[in-house]
């Protein structure tokens, strides 16, 4: 496909996920998302021709102006769409299929600094939404979807949703997997550190207590 058709595609991607879009005029000079898509492939064929140096300063250049890092080792497929991508993170090692949507503040990252594939594959068809963090070298399966602010640290089957820190699957196949899911009981490993304690120190005490009674 030629770039002014490629570029074309892109743009009607838009206009298919973004109501608010109304001309082809609009949407080239102004929709962020499509620039730093635009900026990636550019960098990306620097990355492939090993001059990582170039590849860097274009994407770093594009981070500049629409506050998308996209790495350009990553491999980013046709019509991904980022909508209001302030903040948007895709690592090195990254690997995003096609039909992909990706909301604001969302991260592709990776969990440390281990070598080889340390990043997350996407799927086709999937949707990340705002906030989302997916770390590690784990798979997004097709059509799956992250709910905003989750932090997905498991690999998530096709089809499915998932929501919640750490990320949940509470639909899978059009049917729920989990009926009570409760964002509001999160794990919380310094409080139960303290209570661990608490109940160490009033057992102490009460020890304590019983030798004082036996004098």
């Amino acid at each position: 496909m030629g770039i002014f058709k490629r570029m074309k595609e892109d743009m009607d991607v838009v206009f298919e996920q973004d109501p608010a879009a109304r001309t082809y005029f609009e949407v080239f000079l102004t929709y962020s998302g499509l620039h730093a898509v635009w900026s990636h492939r550019i960098a990306h064929a620097f990355y492939k021709r090993k001059l990582f140096f170039i590849a860097r300063v274009i994407s770093q250049v594009s981070r500049f102006f629409t506050g998308i890092e996209i790495h350009p080792g990553a491999k980013v497929g046709r019509r991904l769409f980022i909508d209001h991508g302030m903040g948007v993170v895709i690592g090195e090692t990254c690997e995003i299929g096609n039909n992909v949507t990706i909301f604001q503040g969302v991260t592709l990252g990776g969990t440390g600094k281990e070598k080889g594939k340390r990043h997350p594959t996407v799927k086709d068809n999937a949707l990340i939404a705002s906030g989302a963090k997916v770390l590690g070298s784990i798979t997004i399966g097709e059509s799956a979807k992250v709910g905003a602010g989750s932090v997905v640290l498991k690999d998530v089957p096709d089809h499915s949703t998932v929501v919640g820190i750490p990320g949940t699957v509470v639909v899978q196949n059009g049917e729920k997997v989990q009926k009570d899911l409760e964002h509001h009981k999160l794990p919380d490993p310094v409080a139960d550190k303290c209570t661990e304690m608490q109940k160490e120190i009033d057992q102490l005490k009460l020890e304590i207590a019983q030798l004082k009674e036996g004098k």
